[in-house]
């Protein structure tokens, strides 16, 4: 691959890896305080498809991260309820950290951008002003 494609490539994984890792703090979230939420629910909570949802519960399960309960008060006793390991409490606990410190700087960088532009509007308006 050359230079730009190969750079172009490396952005494109990054920023899948992130949309991944959101969507694991949110499922995760999602499920320590809802265990007995369904793909459906989960899918529509967060924003991606029910294929999606399923691909990844299957990747917390084989991590470790949840696993399958019986949900008892339902009255279809084929319902499951995913409750979080110990191990996935604490993966939760470092993604929520790293989701939080690039969900930060995103908001700075917004904020600046933001202001940015308002400054530019302001002096566009006061020029206009003075014509």
């Amino acid at each position: 691959m050359c230079g730009s494609l190969r750079e172009s490539h490396q952005k494109m994984i990054a920023r899948r890896d992130k949309v991944r890792e959101d969507a694991q703090v949110r499922i995760l979230r999602l499920l320590q305080e809802n265990p007995e939420m369904s793909q459906r629910e989960l899918a529509k909570a967060v924003g991606i498809s029910t294929g999606s949802i399923h691909y990844v519960l299957t990747g917390l399960l084989d991590k470790g991260l949840i696993k399958l309960g019986n949900f008892s008060a339902a009255e279809d006793k084929r319902r499951y309820a995913y409750v979080l390991t110990p191990k996935g409490i604490s993966a939760k606990a470092q993604l929520t950290r790293a989701f939080l410190v690039r969900k930060m700087a995103e908001y700075d960088a917004l904020k600046a951008e933001i202001e940015a532009v308002q400054a530019e509007v302001d002096a566009d308006g006061a020029r206009g002003n003075r014509s």
